[in-house]
C-alpha cells in the first residue's frame, strides 16, 4: 500500500531532520508585513514529478544507489501527464542524430526496458515497426533513416520493397519500407507501477497533491518551496505564495515534464539563459472501429513530419488499433495551468477529417466513419513550429549554477523508451 503524504504531514517522514537545531524559517508576508513561520527540513534526494522518468530516477537512486528519496507530484497520483497519454511504443533509436542524448538513451533504454519487463513480468511485445515511403520522393528520407539507425547501433533493420512489405502487412500500401524488428509496445501503467513499487520497497516516499512552487539558494544549498496543490488553485502565479514547508535537499531532480522549464524559472539564482523556451504540441489519437480483425500486426509509421513522427498505426497489447498522434501547436499556457496539468486534453472529432487523408496514404482501404476520438497528449517541446527537433536537455550545476539541482527539459518521445537510461545517467553523473 502506497503512503499518501501531503505537504501538511510531510514532516513526519523519516527522511527529514532539523537544521542546526532549528526547524523554522521566517518568511515576510508582503500583504500585511507580518512574519510567518515556515518549517524548514533537510532531506537527501527530491524528485519532482512522478511520471515514468521521475519514477525510474527514484527507483535508480533508492534501489541501485541506496539513497533516501522523496517524490513530489502536484497530481493526486502518479503518471497523470505525458506518461499516460502516449503511444506506449518502445522505440528502436532510428530517428535521432548520432551521439545525441536521444539516440544514446533510446538504444540503451530499450535494452534496459525489455530486460526489466521480462524480469518483472511487465506486459510487452516486440511486434516490430515498418516505416513507409508512400511515394518515390520519400525514398531518400527512408535511406537516411536506415543509415542513421545503423550509425546509432540499432540492430534488426532491413529495407524492403513493396512486395516484401505487403507480404508482412497485406493491407499496406507503400513503395518501400524500413523494417525495425526491435521496436515494440509496453503496458506503461504496469511499468510505472513496478518502478513505483520497487522504489517504495526501498524506502522512497511519495507525496501527491504536493507542489514545488519555486526555490532559492542559501548557504550553497537549494531550498524548495512546498505547497499543497489546493493552495495553487486560486493563486495568480505572480503574487507571493506562502509555502507550507521549505525543503533543503542534497540532490533535487526536476523531472516535472511539461512544467519543468516553468518551475526552473522560479528557482532564484538559476542562470536564466540556461532555461530553454517552452513549446507545447497537442497530439490527438483516434481508435479504429467497425472492423472484424486488426488490419495490421505491426506498428506502421509514415516519414516523420515537423513536430512529430507522423500519424502512425499503434497497437495496444489487446490488439486494439489507434492512429495518431497529429501535431497541433498550442499556446497561452500560464504557469499555474502548467503546474496543475490543466491542459486541454479533449479530442476534436473534426480532426478525423485530416486523419483520414493522412492514413489513406498507406492504408487506402480505411472506411469512412471508422475513426472515433480516443485521447490526446501534450508534448513538452523545446523548439517551435518549423525549427526541427531538439535533443533532451539534462543540466547540472556546471550549466545553471545551482549545486545539487538537476533539470530535465524536453523529455518527449523517446522519453518512455529512454526512461531507465536517463535514470542511470542522472544517478551516475549527479548522485555523489
Amino acid at each position: 500500500m502506497r503512503r499518501l503524504v501531503t505537504a501538511r504531514n510531510i514532516k513526519a517522514s523519516r527522511y527529514f531532520s532539523t537544521i542546526n537545531g532549528e526547524n523554522e524559517s521566517v518568511i515576510n508576508n508582503s500583504n500585511n508585513n507580518n512574519k510567518i513561520i515556515t518549517s524548514k527540513e533537510k532531506v537527501d534526494c527530491v524528485v519532482i514529478g512522478a511520471g515514468v522518468v521521475g519514477l525510474a530516477i527514484a527507483r535508480q537512486l533508492s534501489v541501485i544507489n541506496g539513497r533516501d528519496v522523496l517524490v513530489l507530484d502536484s497530481a493526486p497520483t502518479f503518471g497523470t501527464g505525458t506518461s499516460s497519454r502516449n503511444s506506449e511504443v518502445v522505440h528502436a533509436g532510428i530517428y535521432y542524430p548520432t551521439n545525441s542524448l536521444k539516440a544514446r538513451f533510446c538504444v540503451r533504454g530499450r535494452e534496459m526496458l525489455y530486460d526489466y519487463c521480462k524480469e518483472c513480468e511487465i506486459p510487452y511485445k516486440k511486434i516490430g515497426k515498418l516505416i513507409v515511403a508512400t511515394g518515390s520522393s520519400e525514398i531518400p528520407k527512408l535511406n537516411v533513416l536506415l543509415n542513421r539507425g545503423l550509425q546509432n547501433g540499432v540492430d534488426g533493420l532491413k529495407m524492403m520493397d513493396t512486395d516484401e512489405a505487403k507480404s508482412l502487412e497485406p493491407e499496406l500500401q507503400c513503395v518501400k519500407a524500413l523494417l525495425s524488428s526491435a521496436s515494440g509496445i509496453v503496458d506503461t501503467h504496469s511499468l510505472m507501477l513496478s518502478l513505483l513499487g520497487e522504489a517504495e520497497s526501498h524506502g522512497t516516499t511519495f507525496s501527491y497533491n504536493t507542489a514545488v512552487t519555486g526555490g532559492y539558494l542559501e548557504g550553497n544549498h537549494i531550498h524548495l518551496h512546498i505547497s499543497g496543490t489546493k493552495d495553487l488553485e486560486n493563486w495568480d502565479g505572480r503574487s507571493s505564495l506562502h509555502p507550507e514547508l521549505v525543503l533543503i535537499p542534497r540532490l533535487v531532480v526536476n523531472a516535472a515534464g511539461l512544467s519543468a522549464p516553468v518551475l526552473a524559472k522560479r528557482f532564484s539564482g538559476v542562470n536564466s539563459h540556461s532555461i530553454p523556451g517552452s513549446f507545447y504540441a497537442r497530439g490527438s489519437y483516434f481508435t479504429l472501429t467497425n472492423i472484424k480483425a486488426p488490419p495490421f500486426k505491426r506498428l506502421i509509421y509514415p516519414i516523420p513530419e515537423d513536430g512529430g513522427l507522423g500519424v502512425h498505426v499503434t497497437l495496444d497489447l489487446n490488439g486494439q488499433v489507434k492512429f495518431g498522434p497529429d501535431v497541433e501547436w498550442i499556446d497561452g499556457i500560464d504557469d499555474i495551468s502548467s503546474f496543475l496539468n490543466k491542459f486541454n486534453y479533449s479530442v476534436c472529432a473534426d480532426r478525423a477529417n485530416q486523419f483520414y487523408s493522412e492514413i489513406r496514404k498507406y492504408y487506402p482501404d480505411l472506411k469512412d466513419g471508422s475513426l472515433e476520438p480516443s485521447y490526446a497528449g501534450i508534448r513538452p517541446k523545446l523548439s517551435g513550429p518549423g525549427h526541427g527537433s531538439v535533443d533532451f536537455v539534462i543540466q547540472g550545476e556546471e550549466t545553471h549554477g545551482i549545486p545539487g539541482l538537476v533539470n530535465l527539459f524536453g523529455i518527449e518521445s523517446p522519453g518512455l523508451t529512454s526512461s531507465m537510461a536517463i535514470a542511470e545517467y542522472v544517478a551516475a553523473r549527479f548522485s555523489r
